[in-house]
Order: C-alpha cells, then sequence, then structure tokens
C-alpha cells in the first residue's frame, strides 16, 4: 500500500483540484486553453508550496482581473484599445503576472530566507500586478484627460506609459483589494505588513507606466509581459527593502 506524507498529499491534492479546474474551466473565456493549462501548472505549484491560501489567493488575483477586463470592453474593444482575444489571457500573460510570485513561493518552500519577508513580497507581487490590471482597464475606458507619465503631454487612451486621474485611483483600488485578500487569508502577516504591500505594489505600478513609456514597443525583447514581471519583482523587493528597514 503506498503512504504519502502530509506534505506529498499536499501536492497531490493541488494536482488533481487544477487538473479538474483546467477540464471545467476550458468554457470560461476567461483564458484561452494553453493559458489555461499554463494556469493549472501555477496553481498546483502555489497550492503545492503555500497550500490552499496561495493558491485561492491568486485565484482571486486571476478573477478580479479578468472582471475589470470585460468592464466596459465593447467600448475599448470599438476604439481599438481592448486586450486581445477578446480579454482572455494567454500563457505568457499568466506568466508575466505570476513568474516573481512563483520564485518566491518555491523559495519559501525550500526554506530558504524569512519566511515572513517572502509572504510579504509574495503578496507585494500581486497587489502590483492587480493594481496594474485596474489601473489599465479603468484608465482605458473612464480616463477623462490622458497623459504620458514621462512628459505629461496629452495622448490617446492606450498608449504605453499613458496615465490618467481615473485610473490612477483605480490602481490604488487595485492594490488596496488584492492587499486585504492577502491579510484575510494570513498571507501578510500584520497590519503594517499590510501598509507596506499597498505602498510598494503602488509605487511599482507608477513605475511600470515609466517602464512602459520608456521601453515597452522599442525592441521586440521588451514585451507587455516582460515589462509585467520587472513591476512584481520591483514591488516585490521594495516591500521586503521597506520590511526591513521598518519591521
Amino acid at each position: 500500500m503506498i503512504t504519502f506524507t502530509p506534505h506529498e498529499s499536499q501536492w497531490l491534492i493541488g494536482f488533481f483540484l487544477n487538473f479538474l479546474l483546467i477540464l471545467s474551466g476550458q468554457r470560461i473565456p476567461l483564458l484561452t486553453p494553453k493559458g489555461w493549462i499554463h494556469a493549472g501548472i501555477l496553481g498546483t505549484i502555489l497550492w503545492g508550496c503555500l497550500g490552499w491560501k496561495g493558491w485561492l489567493a491568486v485565484v482571486s488575483y486571476l478573477a478580479l482581473g479578468s472582471i475589470v477586463t470585460k468592464v466596459g470592453f465593447a467600448y475599448k474593444e470599438a476604439i481599438g484599445i481592448a486586450e486581445k482575444r477578446g480579454g482572455r489571457r494567454g500563457p505568457e500573460n499568466v506568466w508575466g503576472s505570476a513568474a516573481t510570485g512563483v520564485v518566491l513561493a518555491i523559495l519559501i518552500e525550500i526554506g530558504w530566507g524569512s519566511g515572513d519577508l517572502l509572504l510579504i513580497a509574495f503578496s507585494a507581487s500581486f497587489a502590483a500586478k492587480l493594481g496594474d490590471t485596474f489601473g489599465s482597464e479603468i484608465g482605458k475606458r473612464w480616463g477623462k484627460r490622458t497623459f504620458l507619465i514621462t512628459t505629461f503631454k496629452p495622448v490617446p487612451s492606450g498608449t504605453e506609459g499613458a496615465i490618467s486621474a481615473e485610473g490612477t485611483i483605480a490602481s490604488l483600488i487595485g492594490c488596496i483589494s488584492m492587499a486585504f485578500i492577502l491579510r484575510s487569508l494570513s498571507l501578510i502577516p500584520n497590519s503594517l505588513a499590510l501598509s507596506i504591500v499597498i505602498i510598494s505594489g503602488f509605487l511599482a505600478t507608477i513605475l511600470e507606466s515609466f517602464l512602459g513609456a520608456l521601453l515597452q514597443n522599442k525592441t521586440t525583447i521588451i514585451s507587455n509581459e516582460l515589462i509585467n514581471f520587472f513591476q512584481t519583482t520591483i514591488a516585490a523587493l521594495f516591500s521586503v527593502y521597506l520590511a526591513i528597514l521598518i519591521l
């Protein structure tokens, strides 16, 4: 008779749960078929490393990000600034958003460094990404005056590096929303760490606009997904720096 340790069982549960999720989720227009497969791989890793709480946190991120993408989608599509594939996320979107978090989850799994610091960094990376998604999608739909962040000259909505007051407020709401979800799941250890995650996520979201204006579409190497990876990594690193200073 084959027996499994509790830790091995956790990985097996994660695998089978995410396998079922892939099978059932194909009809839901959130991800492409390949996107669902890669989301299943992501979910298995997160469940294995962080348990159901880490998995649920990222499922919440994917759900909220997809919902806000659909808000005003017909308008954004009509003027040519909507997300491609009808807003469905592909593998590149999954890993561009979550690669930093996955690395941090694996570091927690192998016991490298401080668990609390790594959880704060993990949380900041997803707070930053949801903030970016909220800001981009709300700003494209309802931003009344859009400026390039590097020059503050008016530019059309949807321009890389463009910001608006509405989008900036939405970014902050996205960061706060993700941070409170993570706090409710005890992935953020205390209220002070919650503030660090929100601040780090929001600042990284502002910096993402700078990176988009300066680098994106200047070369084929710098894609939107790579910018997303830079953003989440910066949020994680800055949160660790603040946590070491303050906590």
